[in-house]
């Protein structure tokens, strides 16, 4: 039997893909076994800063409003702008009285931490001119030695021992006035508290043993106090400050009494000290920029040092680049090869659907390509380097939703012959809930998703390797809408195969490397995940505001059971198979797929985890969360690979940003322009969706440079955020319409808007974790838009073959 012309194409794509990747795989093994990394990522600057002629008091050094503050027993200065000189402050509330022990920041005010008239006291304090305004002092309840502060969120945190040697801990608002300090548990450790600091939604403390080096105790909300890695030595008072989305600075004093600044990841609980920063007897410490500066006696006054960390580019090796520009212009080539092979045919079938010609696999695989994005591939292993393995819940529970929506969802709408989904809303509602829920999608996918899928791959690799985050979405967004609107749902479906397989070739090998190079640590570092619960899946409890097995659950049963066909995206390549019965096949692939799949890309982020906790100094903590695999990448694999695993990441990015814009090309051309025009014609609509394709691809790689103007803690959490507020609304039309026969149109529409106006209210008020805004639209939706219907007549038209239920005598009677 003949085989199609586009099978044979691909297969042979496929074959010299396979032999590609076997000879790079030998290439890297070998590379691997040589590799040692132990130098640090980051450099320091270090320098002096002018002396003052006075000795400071300890903790005499602080930072307000951004300026560097030091205080005598009488006086204070603040340090120029540009660093040459202290100037001379007026303190009118400084009478000598007050024993300074530190200061904090907190919701944009700055507080000194002291002692005055037999209190502890937090002193609001700002620069104005050439004077330093007091505000209210704040009194804690009871006098505190060793007192340190921190700011966690929105509140004031104040930990001290008192006259017993008793350790408190106490919290308030920095916001609200005229609260009381609230006492909390402190750590069980008795010892004298050297430092207070909040990093990453945690609070850390700093505890002096006496005779023995100091610990290091976490705080969480969860866990309590527990003690993590200590730090070898001493910790400076006062000298820790958090630095980056997850390190702690500090200086440290060794057993041979040197003082050095090192940081401690709070990910990996691992310590690292940096080079060249040797302090000599520091009395006061404070944050100078992405560092520490500190105050030391001297002879004629006191002596001041600062140590600044500076990370560095990966730039990319011309064998690097060679291997992306192969990978891009294969890209290209495929695009135009379905461009030529099918120039004389202007069907809107054959540019949107493939002539219906697409075997299941290839369906399958592209659902899988289309469904795991940049997002996958950077921001989810992140999120398992970061945390563990819970947000996988979604994809084991997922699998069991597709099943039902392989049985019954998909076939029934493969026989309506549709090319847009939400041609099925017209037939079963109006013609106005089509174009409104239509018109939602778009948007949803170029806010949600198609931004973000091209910011951030773009903003990763660019931040890692110094190539312009400009340039870089702009390299993978033109090249995809140069071959996704040549080529049509052919290029894109057939690429999609050829990017999974590059996808996958690239993260095995970052997961092969890493086991690798750990050799004989290995056994050690599975043992350390494993007692950090760096793989733990399932969270049973019932907080809404953390992504639990309940929450997946709810979000599956309405996001894949209830509402599948709302993703045109994912509909499209089911549409684009040879029968019903295909359709259901390419289901069944896509979910055979997820779950290896989610293994591959969650095992990353835990052999990330087990890496940089074996080499510490490795990781840049001036770089987010989100850019740890990247940085992996471009840091430690060999010429060549690092090339081979960035087209990786460029077909993650790629792959979806072609279904998305093939499909809403699909949804202007079939949704407006048919449905608009009197006379349509099916050569002018795939020229209009080919041109609507280029314009949503060029607004798509605005909106994604417009967002690399925020400082973004998560990006996989802001995208789910988006679907949920723009995509849920129109989602639970397709529940009423399936599943229910008493649903209509006025009610429907009811039903999207006051879903939409809902969620929103939620969202404002933070009232539960983001995973649940789009299961929480979908809800209201159903509930709103069925209540809706109710007081308007029930449909009057025939619902055969447009619900889940076996025809009425009436309907079948019509067959």
């Amino acid at each position: 039997m003949l085989k199609p012309a586009s099978f044979v194409f691909a297969s042979t794509v496929l074959r010299h893909v396979g032999r590609q990747f076997r000879l790079v795989a030998a290439l890297v093994l070998l590379a691997a076994s040589g590799t040692a990394a132990a130098d640090s990522l980051t450099t320091v600057k270090s320098g002096s800063l002018p002396m003052l002629p006075v000795q400071l008091v300890p903790a005499g050094l602080v930072n307000v409003e951004g300026r560097t503050v030091a205080f005598s027993k009488q006086d204070a200065w603040a340090l120029a702008a540009d660093g040459t000189a202290w100037e001379p402050l007026a303190y009118a509330s400084n009478d000598g009285g007050m024993v300074l022990q530190g200061s904090v920041h907190a919701a944009g005010q700055a507080y000194l931490l002291g002692s005055r008239e037999a209190a502890t006291v937090l002193q609001p304090v700002g620069v104005e001119a050439a004077t330093l305004v007091a505000g209210e002092p704040l009194p804690l309840p009871v006098v505190l030695d060793a007192a340190h502060a921190a700011a966690l969120g929105d509140a004031l945190y104040v930990a001290g021992n008192d006259a017993a040697g008793v350790t408190h801990l106490y919290r308030r608002s920095a916001s609200a006035a005229d609260v009381a300090w609230q006492r909390l548990a402190a750590w069980p450790q008795v010892g004298v508290p050297h430092a207070l600091q909040a990093q990453k939604g945690a609070l850390y403390a700093g505890v002096g043993i006496p005779g023995q080096g100091d610990q290091l105790w976490r705080w969480t909300p969860d866990d309590n106090w527990r003690q993590v890695t200590s730090p070898e030595g001493q910790i400076i008072a006062g000298s820790m400050r958090a630095l980056g989305q997850a390190h702690l600075l500090m200086l440290v004093k060794d057993a041979q009494g040197q003082v050095h600044a090192r940081t401690f990841h709070t990910i990996t609980s691992a310590w690292a000290t940096l080079d060249d920063t040797l302090a000599s007897d520091p009395v006061a410490v404070t944050a100078w920029g992405n560092g520490l500066a500190w105050a030391s006696p001297g002879a004629a006054g006191t002596r001041f040092q600062y140590a600044e960390m500076q990370g560095g580019k990966h730039l990319l090796r011309w064998l690097d680049w060679t291997v992306i520009g192969i990978y891009l212009l294969a890209m290209l080539g495929m695009g135009f090869y379905f461009y030529l092979r099918d120039r004389n045919s202007n069907t809107t079938a054959d540019f949107f659907v493939g002539g219906r010609s697409i075997p299941f696999w290839a369906a399958g695989i592209s659902l899988y390509a289309t469904n795991t994005s940049s997002i996958s591939f950077i921001a989810i292993p992140a999120k398992a380097f970061d945390t563990n393995w819970q947000y996988m819940t979604n994809n084991l529970i997922a699998v069991t939703g597709l099943m039902f929506v392989a049985i019954w969802i998909v076939p029934l709408l493969r026989r309506l012959d549709l090319m847009s989904v939400f041609s099925y809303l017209e037939t079963r509602f109006h013609p106005a809930i089509r174009m409104l829920s239509s018109a939602l999608c778009i948007v949803m996918q170029i806010g949600s998703r198609m931004s973000v899928i091209l910011f951030l791959p773009a903003l990763a690799i660019s931040t890692i390797t110094g190539v312009d985050v400009v340039w870089s979405i702009m390299l993978m967004g033109v090249f995809t809408i140069i071959y996704s609107t040549a080529g049509g749902s052919k290029a894109v479906i057939w690429t999609d195969v050829v990017q999974v397989v590059v996808m996958f070739g690239g993260a095995l090998f970052a997961i092969g490397f890493i086991f690798l190079h750990a050799g004989g640590d290995l056994p050690q570092l599975l043992s350390a995940a494993a007692a950090e619960d760096k793989t733990r899946l399932f969270d049973f409890s019932f907080d809404l505001t953390k992504a639990t097995v309940w929450g997946f659950i709810f979000l599956v049963v309405f996001d894949v059971v209830l509402t599948f066909p709302k993703d045109q995206v994912l509909m499209q390549r089911t549409l684009s198979t040879r029968s019903d019965k295909e359709a259901g096949r390419s289901i069944w692939t896509f979910a055979a797929i997820m779950i290896p799949g989610g293994f591959v890309f969650y095992g990353i982020g835990t052999a990330l985890w087990m890496y940089y906790r074996n080499n510490p100094e490795r990781l840049n903590p001036l770089l987010p969360i989100d850019a740890t695999f990247p940085l992996f990448i471009a840091a430690e694999l060999p010429a060549g690979v690092t090339g081979l695993i960035i087209a990786g990441i460029f077909a993650a990015a790629m792959s979806t940003l072609s279904s998305i814009i093939n499909s809403i090309s699909t949804l202007v051309s079939v949704d407006f322009y048919q449905k608009l025009v009197k006379d349509p014609n099916d050569k002018t609509a795939v020229r209009i969706a080919e041109w609507s394709g280029v314009g949503v691809g060029f607004i798509g790689i605005g909106i994604a440079l417009l967002m690399s103007r925020y400082d973004i803690h998560s990006l996989f959490d802001v995208s789910i955020e988006l679907a949920g507020l723009l995509g849920g609304g129109f989602a639970g039309a397709y529940t009423l319409g399936m599943f229910t026969r008493r649903a209509n149109a006025p009610g429907v529409a009811i039903g999207v808007a006051g879903s939409i106006l809902v969620t929103l209210a939620c969202w404002t008020m933070d009232l539960v974790h983001p995973y649940f805004y789009l299961a929480i639209s979908i809800l209201l939706c159903i509930v709103i838009g069925y209540v809706a219907s109710l007081f308007f007549p029930a449909p009057a038209q025939s619902l055969k073959g447009l619900t889940i239920y076996r025809d009425t005598p009436a309907e079948a009677a019509s067959a």
